[in-house]
């Protein structure tokens, strides 16, 4: 197989705003030149007394024993690093893109437009960071950081530059998702390196970072407020777990 890498230009055109190489380096620079007054304006959020979280949906809060939700259930007995697919996964198109879903390894519940429920396995956090991240380029963004983004200043951060942002509904992309690494793993903490093959076949890759908070897996931003590390050329396909055979 013959790889090219594709040019910047080529890299930004098809992306959501939130993927796009610009806005991400427009985002660090206002990250630093308006810190105090976002800080001022919403540093501190609580989300529970916030109007902002007024009449959003809720992922449920462990029970008494410690247990996950009611209705949430998931295997997660299987803690080696993965190395093919999952046999039950389906493809949802999901803000513009097809998103994988996995009978098993989650996304197992839905609430309002909330896709939650992963199993707390490497293979969970692989589907958290598939699935947080596609949610973030759609009109329920606001629900979906609220429950579903590490808080923090990073979080904050996003919000504030997301908002910024008109809507202009989901945009359709020809970019596939084509594979994926787990490149660190712990109960507690997740690095998901995420394969993405461009129309022109050149391959690429970003890095999610996802956390576990008793719940559930949960995005991590940056500490710009970006929601991954840069994007990267992909030489080579070896080590990566592929969705379907190239």
């Amino acid at each position: 197989m013959r790889l090219r890498f594709a040019s910047d230009d080529e890299l930004d055109e098809e992306k959501p705003f939130w993927q796009n190489r610009r806005w991400q380096l427009s985002a660090g620079f206002l990250a630093i030149a308006v810190c105090v007054g976002i800080v001022a304006a919403i540093g501190g959020r609580d989300v529970n007394s916030s109007a902002a979280a007024t009449d959003r949906p809720v992922i449920g809060t462990l029970g008494p024993d410690g247990s996950r939700p009611q209705g949430c259930r998931t295997d997660d007995s299987v803690q080696q690093l993965p190395s093919e697919a999952p046999r039950d996964i389906t493809w949802r198109p999901l803000n513009g893109a097809d998103t994988p879903l996995s009978a098993s390894a989650g996304p197992l519940k839905t609430t309002g437009p909330l896709l939650w429920c992963f199993a707390h396995t490497p293979m969970g956090a692989v589907m958290a960071a598939h699935t947080i991240s596609r949610q973030m380029s759609g009109p329920d963004w606001p629900a979906v950081s609220d429950q579903q983004l590490v808080p923090g200043l990073g979080r904050d951060y996003f919000d504030a530059m997301r908002a910024s942002m008109p809507e202009t509904g989901p945009v359709q992309t020809s970019n596939e998702l084509a594979g994926f690494l787990v490149l660190k793993y712990s109960p507690s903490t997740a690095t998901i390196r995420v394969l993405v093959r461009q129309a022109n076949v050149a391959y690429v890759s970003i890095d999610y970072i996802v956390d576990w908070n008793g719940v559930d897996w949960q995005l991590r931003p940056l500490n710009s407020g970006g929601l991954y590390s840069r994007v990267n050329p992909v030489v080579s396909l070896v080590g990566f777990v592929l969705w379907n055979e190239v």
